[in-house]
């Protein structure tokens, strides 16, 4: 059968699934299990037929990073294309950061042949078809996704892809892993119209009346109340009544591992990213969408505490152990909840006087707060940049718009100390842990807002972890312009911390010796130039910092990419 005569088959139906579903982008690394994928884009573009848009990334972890950016700003899932149990393993730990960040994600792999004779139209006919045949590749990402299937054949292969939208937009959002053999994706199948809105996401759960009761009655009679939120800027709508409720209730808001932007950090209410003294004065806690909004070796509430725990999923059911004893765990969406304690609150008798007093001594404390960190933002007389004096300048080169992807890790409270944000959708952070996902994140937010800036904060390590050949190849291949501003502190930090909790008094300790330094350190802005033509350069002077960042900033807005490498202080002395 010559090409231009192969019929409709799976692969055209998946995705025609795809495209009616709205899904605008497939980050794609292709591979031998592919044809029948690379066929069907090839003839739907021949015949000028609407499907999404392929972006190649030579790296997958690029690619599920930039999905994962996309669908933070749009609220949409897109896919990621991968290539059998090698492509699927490349994914890495960008799976997991999806599934932590309750991202939704479309992730499609093509498994190796299963016939080997010529059986079947797709039958292995190379040597790499044996390679790559496992006995289970929907395990190796098993434990982060909602949902794993094999596509048995094309004749409901556009329900699997309903079902799995549906499942990946109901929350708790996170990916899906759908896999198909070449020869079941060569499958003929009838062309159908279907209706993709009938397997919408599952609708918003309120509060039970009687919670709205038992908490309204709570906070109206608290001395101390706090608020604890993490992600509940995922939905802007929620930003907003939240901050009714506290404005009305005058309830100081902590924000504990954020990876959004919560609450206005220029509000009264806003007390700022470290909760201790708040926990443990609190008489009532209102934690509202947040994994740990305290680690109880650190420090923990008073054992009366009334502590109310709100939650797409409170009890934390993918994760083996978790516990954060609670007056009451609800299951609810944070905005569903907060429109319904909103307008509980002129059923519950409040004490204006002690509202109002507690309010003027909050909004005292968020001042006095913010003076103690203007006070380090000093420009440093030593020649050694700080994170803050970073952070300072470059508050001065973007707008309250600017979009901001940021994985500084243990330079996070200098940025949200001194890059103060003010709406909603403005600032991510990585719900996961599995670093390098600030640059492909950056990449997928601008594609998903192409008219606002997006910038990238990351650390060294994490910029390496970024596969930057690969990003910022794909940047200037698709024109997706971004500011990555690199805090380099030339080592792993983070690493080095969490020893000296242990072993405070140690011989790492003493001796300087921590095997996580840099001690040769990379030119970090010339491999984005050298890859993707990126505007490039490397500050060490305080007095140069402030130049580079604008020019890097007009570098963006005249359409190309720009690093600007930032050594601050180093973390060790590098004795290793």
């Amino acid at each position: 059968m010559e090409d231009n005569q192969i019929p409709y088959n799976t692969a055209a139906a998946l995705l025609d699934a795809l495209q009616e579903w709205g899904v605008s982008y497939l980050f794609s690394n292709l591979g031998s299990d592919h044809p029948a994928i690379i066929e069907g884009l090839a003839k739907a573009k021949t015949a000028g037929r609407a499907l999404p848009e392929v972006i190649i990334c030579p790296h997958e972890s690029v690619a599920m990073s930039a999905a994962h950016g996309y669908a933070l700003l749009s609220g949409k899932a897109q896919g990621v294309f991968v290539h059998t149990d090698v492509g699927t393993q490349n994914l890495g730990g960008t799976v997991h950061n999806a599934a932590r960040s309750r991202v939704p994600v479309f992730i499609f792999s093509g498994e190796t042949p299963y016939t080997m004779e010529g059986e079947l139209r797709g039958t292995r006919n190379t040597h790499i078809n044996h390679l790559q045949n496992v006995y289970d590749q929907r395990g190796i990402v098993r434990p982060y996704v909602k949902w794993e299937y094999d596509i048995r054949t094309g004749k409901n292969v556009k329900r699997l892809v309903y079902r799995a939208m549906q499942l990946a937009h109901s929350d708790p959002q996170g990916p899906i892993y759908l896999t198909g053999a070449r020869e079941v994706l060569e499958e003929e199948v009838t062309p159908c119209i279907d209706s993709p809105e009938k397997w919408a996401p599952i609708e918003k759960t309120p509060l039970p009346s009687s919670a709205v009761e038992k908490m309204m009655a709570a906070l109206g009679n608290a001395r101390h109340p706090l608020v604890i939120t993490s992600y509940l800027g995922r939905n802007a709508k929620a930003v907003q009544q939240l901050v009714a409720l506290c404005d009305t209730l005058a309830i100081p808001v902590i924000e504990q591992n954020a990876s959004h932007m919560n609450f206005p950090w220029d509000h009264p209410m806003h007390q700022g990213f470290q909760g201790r003294e708040w926990v443990e004065k609190a008489d009532v806690i209102l934690v509202i969408d947040s994994d740990a909004p305290w680690v109880q070796t650190l420090f923990k509430p008073k054992e009366d505490c009334q502590i109310y725990y709100i939650d797409i999923d409170p009890l934390k059911q993918d994760l083996p152990l978790w516990y954060m004893p609670s007056t009451c765990f609800y299951q609810a969406d944070s905005c569903e909840a907060l429109d319904q304690l909103i307008d509980a609150i002129h059923s519950v008798p409040l004490d204006e006087e002690v509202i109002s007093e507690r309010y003027e001594r909050l909004a005292r404390a968020h001042a006095d707060q913010r003076e103690q960190w203007k006070l380090r933002e000093k420009q440093p007389e030593d020649g050694v940049i700080t994170a803050e004096w970073l952070t300072a300048c470059l508050r001065e080169v973007i707008d309250e718009d600017t979009i901001v992807m940021d994985e500084t890790i243990t330079n996070a409270l200098a940025v949200t100390q001194h890059l103060p944000r003010t709406k909603p959708m403005t600032h991510f952070v990585n719900g996961g842990s599995s670093l390098g996902w600030a640059g492909g994140a950056a990449f997928g937010a601008k594609l998903a807002q192409p008219d606002k800036t997006v910038v990238s904060l990351t650390g060294d390590g994490c910029y390496l972890f970024g596969v930057p050949g690969s990003l910022y190849w794909m940047s200037r291949r698709y024109q997706v312009p971004f500011l990555t501003v690199i805090y380099n502190n030339q080592g792993w930090n983070a690493t080095k911390q969490n020893l000296l909790k242990l072993y405070p008094d140690g011989a790492a300790k003493r001796d300087d010796r921590y095997w996580v330094n840099f001690d040769q350190p990379a030119d970090l802005a010339k491999m984005a130039e050298a890859a993707g033509g990126a505007y490039a350069r490397t500050v060490v002077d305080p007095q140069d910092l402030k130049e580079a960042l604008q020019s890097g900033m007009e570098a963006v807005k005249s359409g190309r990419s720009a690093v600007i490498d930032v050594r601050i202080a180093k973390i060790s002395n590098q004795k290793d």
